[in-house]
């Protein structure tokens, strides 16, 4: 019984998707441009955006001009962003905004548009030119509506897309010193620490600084060891005025310890010599 049951339902189930497909068929087919329009505000209001799409975007040209024509557009681009077509989003809110300057919905579609260019923003180790594209539009989108319900909302995606750019440049510069290009290293990440003050990374890039000129100092001839010893003094200090609970505190003491050893063993002849 439990079998059939199931037979049943998935016969059923196909029944009506068989019927559904067929209905949508003949609704795309159909000349009567009011009949898509309704079949397709139908759609939209389901969730099925994407056979909506294709209705208004047929049924467009005919209302071009005409009243609803604002309506069908704001849903048109709205079903682009729904099935995460970007940047065909982007364009259909942006073609929104400049056929309807003066339209009630103008503020909530500018902030719809800059959310599909955030939408469009890769991961940080990819090219960031959508990023900064984004970042533009976005804070037109600030600077014009600074009072909007989505100001919130915005200034959160400015946020993460700001802190991907300089997680870009942070592992830039840390890669240098992957590599064991130390001096690059420490001028890229001095670089960064000043273009990046209030940066989530700035911990990480004091850290990679310490360790590239560990390296560098450790490794120093012996006219230039002591003082490349001794200036990792500051940069051990700087790291943990600003970050006393750093979680290389380990590492950089035991370093610390080896660095202090080398500085007594190389001050002694001078104190011996005195």
């Amino acid at each position: 019984m439990g079998k059939f049951l199931r037979l049943f339902v998935l016969f059923l189930g196909v029944l009506v998707v068989n019927t559904s497909c067929n209905a949508y068929q003949k609704t795309l087919n159909n000349p009567d441009t009011s009949v898509k329009y309704k079949a397709a505000e139908a759609y939209y209001k389901s969730g099925e955006y994407r056979r909506a799409n294709r209705l208004f975007e047929q049924i467009l040209p005919a209302y071009r001009g005409k009243p609803q024509a604002q309506r069908i557009i704001y849903f048109f681009a709205n079903t682009y962003l729904q099935t995460k077509d970007y940047y065909l989003a982007a364009y259909q809110f942006e073609s929104f905004i400049k056929s309807y300057p003066k339209s009630g919905r103008v503020e909530e579609v500018s902030f719809l548009a800059a959310k599909c260019y955030y939408l469009l923003s890769p991961r940080y180790s990819l090219d960031q030119a959508n990023t900064n594209e984004a970042l533009d539009k976005l804070q037109i989108f600030i600077d014009n509506y600074p009072n909007s319900e989505y100001l919130p909302q915005a200034n959160a995606y400015v946020q993460e897309l700001q802190t991907k750019l300089e997680q870009k440049d942070f592992e830039i510069a840390k890669q240098y010193h992957t590599i064991r290009d130390y001096k690059a290293a420490i001028r890229a990440l001095d670089n960064f620490i000043a273009s990046y003050p209030g940066t989530p990374f700035r911990e990480d890039a004091l850290y990679f600084k310490f360790l590239s000129s560990f390296e560098i100092a450790t490794n120093s001839i012996y006219t230039k060891k002591l003082e490349r010893l001794k200036g990792l003094e500051d940069i051990y200090s700087t790291l943990l005025r600003y970050y006393p609970e750093t979680l290389f505190i380990d590492d950089v003491e035991k370093k610390m310890k080896q660095v202090n050893k080398e500085i007594s063993t190389l001050e002694q002849p001078i104190t011996s010599t005195k």
